[in-house]
C-alpha cells in the first residue's frame, strides 16, 4: 500500500505491510485458492440476501477467473429466476503483449462482467440511458418488416400486404404515422422533417414507402439511447484515490440509478475507496459503507467529507498458524484444535510482554508487576465488549490496572473505554502487539516493544465575548507522537548491501526514514517525518462532545416491537476537520473558533494517521 509522507508527499513513498486483520483477511479469502474466495463470498451473499428490500438488486463485480463460478452462486442464493443480467464493461488500460511475444497463447483480455440479480422478480428497475453514437444523432429510415411471424400483425399498408411475417406496429398506430408524414410532405415539405418534428413538439412518428420497397418508419435523430448489457462507454476504473481496484463513478451513477431512486439506502460491505458511498451522497441517496482495513475505512472518510463539500452539505503471515483450522476435522475436534491454538498465541504474547501467567482469572491471561494483563483476539480488533468484560472483571476481584494488548483496536474505542474505567477506579492502557513478537531472537533478546496509543497534544483558545456576543473556542493541534514501527534501518542498509544502488523506506521508532545508496556505495539516512505533523493525515474536532448518545435497536422479548437503547457511548460529530489529499497535502493545525455558551463542556479530538490509524482524546474546557 503506497502512502506519501509529509507536507510536500514528493519526497518520498511509503510501502506500509498489511495489517493484522487485513493479512488474515487475505488468507480466509485466497489462502486456498478459488475454493476459500467462494466459501468467504457465498456465506456473505446470504447475508446480503437477507438484508436486500424486496424490491432491491444486487450487482457483483467479477474478472474472468471466478465468473463462472460466482454465477453458480447467486444462481444458488438467488435463484435463476431472479438473474436479470451479465453486463460487460472495460477493465483498466494494460499493455497489450500479444504482439511482442510469440509464445502467448491468448488473446487480451478487454472486459470485466457485473451480475446483475434482484431479490424478486418485481425488481425496481429505472432503465439507463447512455450517449448516442455519431450515427444515432442523425435522422434515418429503418424498416417496418419483421421476420417474427405473428398473423394478427399482418394488414394492407400504403398498398403492401404480408404472407408471412409480421409488421413492427399495430394497424392503428401505423395508419397514424402514414397520416402525419403526409400532412407534412403536402403542407411543410419546405423544411426537414427533424425541424418539422421538433416544431411539432417531438411526439409525431411518420411511415412512408417509396417505389415498391417496403414500408419503412421514421427514426428521429436521438441525443441518448437505452442502455443495453453493453457498458464500453463508460470507464470501468479510475484511480484519483490511488486504490487499485477503484471503481468510475459513472459506472456506479448507472447502477445506482438504474435500481434505486433518492433517499433509498445503497449498500456495498466492500467499500475499498468508497466510490459507491460518494455517488450515492451526490444523487440525494442514503449509503452503508463497511470494510476491513482501516486504509479503506479512512480513504472513504475523506473522499465522503469532499463528496458533502461538493453537494454544500458541509457539515503476516506469521499469524496463520494461530488462526488456521483443518476444516477436514470434525467440528467437535475443530473447536478443540481452535483453542489449542488459541492458548499457544496467548502464552507467545504473553512470553514476549515478560508477563507471569495467572489461572484464577476468565478475562485476564496474566499479570506484570502490579497490572493485570489481557490479551485480545488474534483474527480481529479488539471491540468494547472486551473491553466491558475487562472492567467486570476488575470490578469483581477489585483490580485497579489492567494493560489490553491487541494487535488492532475497534476504532472510536479508545478513550471512551478508558475514561469509563476511570470512573470506576480502574486505570486501563491499550498497548499495541508489535510483528516482532513473532521474532524468536528479538523475544529472547528482550527487544520487543509493546507500544502505547499515539498521543496528542492539545492547546484550547478560548476569547472572551464582548458587547453581547458569545465566547469562542478553537483547537489548536500542538502534537503527536506515535510509536509504530516496520522492519529496521539496519535490515534496510543490510538488504541494500547486494545492490549497485537503491532505496528503502522503513520506520523504525515512530519516524520514517528512507535509507539509500548511491552509485559510489555510500549508504545515507534520510528522516521524512521530521516534523510530527508528518505524520498526520487527517484531524476533526467535536466541540459539543457528549452531546448525542450512540443509540441502537433492540426488538422487546414477547412483543416484537422495536424500541432504541443508548449504548453508553457517544457519537463523535465532525463540526471541523482538516486533510490531506493528494495534491492539496497543507494541514491546518488550528481549528476555526466555534460559538459556546457559557458553563462546561467536553471537546473530543480525533487524529488519524497516515496509516489509517486512528486516536481519539477528550478534553473539559470552562466557558
Amino acid at each position: 500500500m503506497p502512502i506519501k509522507v509529509g507536507d510536500a508527499g514528493g519526497r518520498g513513498t511509503f510501502v506500509k505491510q498489511p495489517n493484522i486483520l487485513e493479512e488474515i483477511a487475505y488468507r480466509d479469502t485466497w489462502g486456498e485458492g478459488a475454493d476459500s474466495y467462494l466459501s468467504m463470498i457465498y456465506e456473505r451473499l446470504l447475508l446480503m440476501r437477507d438484508l436486500l428490500a424486496e424490491d432491491g438488486s444486487i450487482y457483483i463485480h467479477c474478472d474472468h477467473r471466478l465468473n463462472s463460478y460466482i454465477r453458480l452462486a447467486m444462481d444458488e442464493v438467488f435463484g435463476k429466476r431472479n438473474f436479470r443480467n451479465e453486463i460487460l464493461v472495460g477493465r483498466a488500460a494494460i499493455k497489450n503483449l500479444q504482439g511482442q511475444f510469440s509464445g502467448i497463447r491468448t488473446l487480451n483480455i478487454f472486459n470485466d462482467t457485473i451480475f446483475w440479480y434482484s431479490k424478486t422478480p418485481t425488481t425496481r428497475f429505472n432503465h439507463p440511458m447512455k450517449e448516442a453514437s455519431e450515427s444515432q444523432r442523425q435522422e434515418s429510415w429503418a424498416g417496418l418488416y419483421n421476420n417474427q411471424d405473428r398473423p394478427t400483425m399482418r394488414y394492407e399498408i400504403l398498398g403492401k400486404t404480408i404472407s408471412s411475417g409480421q409488421w413492427k406496429w399495430s394497424k392503428q398506430r401505423a395508419d397514424k404515422a402514414i397520416e402525419n408524414y403526409k400532412v407534412y410532405e403536402r403542407d411543410l415539405s419546405h423544411i426537414t422533417l427533424t425541424e418539422y418534428w421538433k416544431k411539432t413538439g417531438k411526439k409525431l412518428e411518420f411511415i412512408r414507402r417509396r417505389g415498391t420497397a417496403m414500408p419503412q418508419y421514421w427514426v428521429p435523430p436521438r441525443e441518448k439511447v437505452l442502455a443495453d448489457n453493453n457498458w464500453f462507454d463508460i470507464k470501468g476504473y479510475e484511480f484519483s484515490c490511488q486504490y487499485p481496484t477503484q471503481k468510475s463513478e459513472g459506472l456506479l451513477e448507472r447502477i445506482i440509478r438504474a435500481s434505486s431512486n433518492e433517499g433509498d439506502f445503497v449498500a456495498d460491505f466492500f467499500c475499498g475507496s468508497g466510490t459507491t458511498a460518494a455517488v450515492s451522497e451526490k444523487l440525494g441517496g442514503k449509503w452503508i459503507a463497511s470494510d476491513l482495513g482501516k486504509f479503506p475505512i479512512h480513504t472513504t472518510r475523506k473522499r465522503m467529507i469532499a463528496a458533502q463539500r461538493e453537494c454544500k452539505q458541509q457539515g503476516k503471515y506469521e499469524r496463520q498458524h494461530f488462526v488456521a483450522i483443518n476444516r477436514n476435522l470434525r467440528p467437535q475436534y475443530q473447536q478443540k484444535q481452535r483453542h489449542q491454538k488459541r492458548a499457544e498465541f496467548i502464552q507467545m504474547i504473553l512470553h514476549a510482554y515478560r508477563a507471569q501467567k495467572v489461572e484464577q482469572f476468565c478475562v485476564f491471561h496474566s499479570k506484570k508487576y502490579d497490572w493485570m494483563v489481557m490479551v485480545g483476539p488474534i483474527d480481529m480488533p479488539v471491540n468494547r465488549l472486551d473491553v466491558e468484560e475487562a472492567i467486570g472483571e476488575c470490578c469483581k476481584y477489585e483490580v485497579t490496572k489492567v494493560d489490553v494488548l491487541g494487535f488492532e483496536f475497534e476504532m472510536g474505542l479508545f478513550p471512551n473505554a478508558s475514561e469509563e474505567a476511570k470512573s470506576k477506579g480502574i486505570s486501563l492502557t491499550p498497548k499495541y502487539i508489535p510483528r516482532e513478537v513473532f521474532d524468536k531472537r528479538a523475544v529472547e533478546k528482550n527487544q520487543v516493544v509493546f507500544h502505547d496509543m499515539a498521543y496528542i497534544g492539545i492547546r484550547p483558545h478560548i476569547v472572551e465575548g464582548k458587547e453581547g456576543k458569545l465566547s469562542t473556542v478553537a483547537v489548536e493541534l500542538a502534537d503527536f507522537s506515535v510509536y509504530w514501527r516496520q522492519d529496521s534501518i539496519a535490515n534496510a542498509e543490510k538488504a541494500l548491501e547486494k545492490k549497485k544502488s537503491g532505496s528503502k523506506i522503513i520506520v523504525d521508532s515512530g519516524r520514517i526514514v528512507k535509507v539509500s545508496k548511491d552509485k559510489r556505495g555510500e549508504l545515507r539516512r534520510e528522516v521524512l517525518t521530521k516534523e510530527w505533523t508528518g505524520w498526520i493525515d487527517y484531524w476533526a474536532v467535536d466541540y459539543e462532545f457528549g452531546s448525542k448518545k450512540k443509540m441502537i435497536r433492540v426488538e422487546r422479548e414477547g412483543t416484537g416491537e422495536w424500541e432504541e437503547q443508548g449504548t453508553g457511548e457517544y457519537v463523535f460529530e465532525n463540526e471541523w476537520q482538516s486533510f490531506r489529499t493528494r495534491k492539496a497535502r497543507r494541514l491546518e493545525l488550528v481549528s476555526a473558533p466555534w460559538p459556546c455558551l457559557p458553563g462546561q463542556r467536553k471537546l473530543a479530538i480525533k487524529v488519524v494517521d497516515i496509516f489509517g490509524n486512528d486516536t481519539m482524546k477528550i478534553i473539559e474546557i470552562i466557558i
